[in-house]
């Protein structure tokens, strides 16, 4: 009788039964389409075996967070290796900053040199993904591509950018993104978010390549311990991650909390 009331009251009972199968297919259920989607967004894969779109609003920010922490768990071919590289480097001149010495990575010193290749690696691909969605949001034009309105076709712009600038190439869905200015900002997020990252890699390697091992010390911050490791995360969480936490608060998070 409740569920017939319910039914009777148009309550979402009976509405969202089953709606989470919506862009799924059944021979893979749930479960696995999401497990497959974290899987292929951490590595830049870029396959997709279910709508992006059809996620909840927390099921796709965690696509999307994959991405933007820069594909490094497990990691990306060839560019997971060098952001993890690069994430440790920042970690350990953390370190150096609290204890008050001069920060050391693998026998090199990490100096002022250093630190600005590795910012500027960190800083680009968040300002081209969130410049370039800023502006299709401001645009008259960009926005007449959305299916959806709201959170969720905010989403689906943030997605485009951060798929073409972290090298991923999958896409959240229902954006049409085959027009003038989609294409022409997409491939210039892609042009730039994949080859001036590499830049600024090849700098600091050459840099720290030029400089002679030092030999480690007791106040040297060892790099195989449990703590560096939760230093490491922490640090690619709050680094990585609050740079998009504004962007993702507007969409996915949103979205999620709203549903």
């Amino acid at each position: 009788l409740m569920m017939w009331t319910e039914f009777r009251h148009g309550a979402p009972a009976f509405d969202i039964a089953g709606g989470a199968f919506e862009g799924k297919e059944t021979r893979f259920g749930i479960g696995a389409s999401s497990n497959f989607s974290v899987a292929t967004t951490l590595t830049s894969t870029g396959a997709v075996n279910s709508f992006l779109s059809s996620y909840t609003g927390f099921g796709g920010g965690i696509a999307m967070l994959g991405m933007q922490l820069g594909e490094i768990a497990p990691g990306g071919v060839g560019s997971g290796l060098y952001g993890i590289l690069v994430m440790a480097v920042i970690a350990v001149f953390l370190a150096g900053l609290m204890v008050g010495r001069t920060p050391e990575y693998l026998g090199k010193k990490i100096g002022t040199r250093q630190i600005k290749f590795a910012a500027c690696y960190i800083l680009i691909t968040p300002a081209l993904v969130l410049c370039f969605t800023g502006v299709a949001m401001a645009l008259p034009t960009p926005v007449n591509s959305l299916t959806n309105s709201g959170a969720h076709g905010f989403s689906e712009i943030l997605y485009a950018y951060t798929s073409g600038a972290n090298n991923n190439g999958s896409a959240f869905a229902g954006l049409n993104a085959d027009t003038q200015w989609f294409n022409t900002s997409i491939g210039v997020a892609m042009l730039l978010g994949r080859f001036l990252p590499m830049v600024f890699v090849l700098a600091l390697a050459g840099s720290l390549a030029e400089q002679k091992p030092v030999p480690a010390t007791a106040g040297t911050l060892r790099t195989d311990k449990p703590l560096f490791s939760g230093l490491l995360v922490g640090t690619i969480m709050i680094v990585a991650g609050l740079t998009y936490f504004p962007a993702l608060a507007l969409g996915p998070l949103a979205e999620g909390l709203a549903s």
